[in-house]
C-alpha cells in the first residue's frame, strides 16, 4: 500500500526544519502568529495563498515544493528570481506612500522595462533592479484608480499592468519559477479583462499557454490558445488581432508537438500559422515576436522534438535571426540548434553554439537547464582537443 501523501503543513514543517528555522522566526517574518503556523503544520489550518507565498519566500523554496509531493526535492540550483521581486509580487514589500503614477508615466516605464528584457545581455540583473519598484507603483496605481470616474485612465493603467505582468511571466519562467509565472499570468489576464482590451486578453491567454506548456499541461495550453483565437473571431483580421491569432496558433503547435502529434503540429504550422505570418509580416505584437521568421523557428523546434535533427538543421541553416527584436527568441533558436548537434553527438558544433549563446546572453545560459545538461554531457565525452574550453565554460557557468 502506498504511503499517504503528506499534507501542505507537513511539507512546510519539513522545509522549515531542513532550513533550521524556528516556528517563531518564520511566523514573525510572515506576519502570522507562532500558534497559527503550528496549526498549519499539524494540518489543523489551511494557509491562505498570500500566507503560502510568504512561507515559500522565507523558506527559499518554490510554492510548488509546498503544494506538491516534493519532500525529497529541492529547488533547482538555477531557479533564481530576485528576492525583492518576489517580495513585491506577494505584497510583503514596503508600502509606497507617494502619489500614484499617471498612466502615461507607467506606460513609459513598462515599455522601458520591456526594451531591457528583450535587448540586454544582462537582462536578469537589470530587470531585477527595476521591477520591484515598478510592481509596487503599478499595484498602487491600480488601487488608486479602482473607483476613479475617469474610466479611460483606469483602462490605460490596466493595459500597462497587463504588459508588466506579461514581462514578469517571462522573467519568472526563464528563472525557473513556474509557480510565480502562473501567478503573474493570472494577474495579466485579470488586468487585460479590466482594460476591456480584446487583443491584450488574447495576449494574456498566450502567456498563460506558455506557462501551461512549461508545467506539462499540454492539452490545457492548447485549449487556452484556442479560446484566445475564438475570442478574436469577431475582430477585423488585420494588424494586431491578426498577428495575435498567429501567435496563439504557435502555442497550439507546440502543444501538439509536446504530445507527439507531429503531423498535426506540422499541418497547423504550415497552414494557419504560416498564413497568418505571411499576412501580418514581421512584428512584435504584445512582445510575441510573431512573424514569418518565428514560424520558421518553430519548424526547427518541431523537427528537433520529433527526432529529425538533420531536417531541423537543414531548415535552421536558411534562417537569419539577426533582425529579431528579442534576445530571448534568438537565444532559444541557437539553443535548439545546439541541441540538434548534441543529438548527433557533433561535439565541436555543440561547443561553438554554446559559446555563441554565452556571447549573446551569459545570464540566460547560466540559468538554462538544457544548456547546463549539454555542458555536462560534453565534459563526459569531449575529445582532449576541446576539453580545456569545455571545462572553462563549465566553470563560468558554476557547474561543479
Amino acid at each position: 500500500m502506498n504511503a499517504p501523501m503528506p499534507h501542505v503543513g507537513e511539507r512546510i514543517r519539513f522545509w522549515r526544519e531542513k532550513r533550521q528555522r524556528t516556528q517563531a522566526a518564520v511566523a514573525g517574518l510572515c506576519g502570522i502568529t507562532e500558534e497559527y503556523l503550528s496549526q498549519i503544520e499539524r494540518g489543523l489550518k489551511v494557509p491562505s495563498l498570500q500566507v503560502l507565498y510568504g512561507l515559500a519566500l522565507e523558506l527559499s523554496v518554490p510554492v510548488a515544493a509546498l503544494l506538491g509531493d516534493g519532500r525529497d526535492e529541492s529547488p533547482s540550483e538555477n531557479a533564481y528570481v530576485a528576492d525583492s521581486v518576489v517580495t513585491a509580487l506577494i505584497g510583503y514589500g514596503p508600502k509606497t506612500h507617494t502619489e500614484p503614477v499617471t498612466a502615461p508615466e507607467l506606460r513609459e516605464r513598462v515599455e522601458s522595462a520591456w526594451r531591457i528584457w528583450q535587448t540586454s545581455p544582462k537582462r536578469f540583473t537589470e530587470a531585477g533592479a527595476i521591477l520591484p519598484e515598478l510592481i509596487q507603483d503599478t499595484e498602487n496605481a491600480i488601487r488608486a484608480h479602482r473607483l476613479s470616474p475617469d474610466s479611460a485612465a483606469r483602462r490605460d493603467i490596466h493595459r500597462a499592468a497587463a504588459d508588466l505582468y506579461f514581462l514578469l511571466r517571462s522573467y519568472c519562467r526563464r528563472a525557473g519559477r513556474i509557480d510565480l509565472s502562473l501567478m503573474v499570468a493570472d494577474r495579466a489576464l485579470r488586468s487585460a479583462e479590466e482594460a476591456d482590451d480584446p487583443v491584450r486578453s488574447a495576449a494574456a491567454k498566450w502567456n498563460l499557454g506558455h506557462v501551461l506548456l512549461a508545467e506539462g499541461e499540454h492539452e490545457g495550453a492548447q485549449q487556452t490558445a484556442i479560446q484566445g483565437i475564438e475570442a478574436l473571431h469577431d475582430l477585423p483580421k488585420n494588424g494586431d488581432a491578426l498577428a495575435m491569432v498567429g501567435a496563439l496558433e504557435l502555442v497550439a503547435v507546440v502543444a501538439d508537438a509536446r504530445r507527439k502529434k507531429w503531423w498535426q503540429a506540422r499541418e497547423r504550422l504550415s497552414g494557419n500559422a504560416s498564413q497568418r505570418a505571411a499576412e501580418a509580416g514581421e512584428g512584435n505584437i504584445m512582445w510575441t515576436v510573431f512573424g514569418p521568421t518565428n514560424v520558421e523557428l518553430h519548424i526547427v523546434s518541431i523537427e528537433m522534438e520529433a527526432g529529425e535533427a538533420a531536417e531541423a538543421l537543414r531548415v535552421a541553416d536558411q534562417i537569419d535571426t539577426s533582425h529579431l527584436p528579442s534576445i530571448e527568441r534568438r537565444f532559444t533558436f541557437l539553443l535548439e540548434v545546439a541541441r540538434c548537434y548534441d543529438l548527433r553527438r557533433e561535439d565541436p558544433a555543440v561547443l561553438v553554439h554554446l559559446l555563441d549563446l554565452e556571447a549573446i546572453s551569459p545570464e540566460d545560459l547560466a540559468r538554462n537547464p538544457l544548456a547546463r545538461e549539454m555542458v555536462c554531457r560534453l565534459r563526459r565525452r569531449v575529445r582532449p582537443t576541446y576539453r580545456r574550453q569545455v571545462e572553462a565554460l563549465a566553470e563560468r557557468l558554476g557547474i561543479a
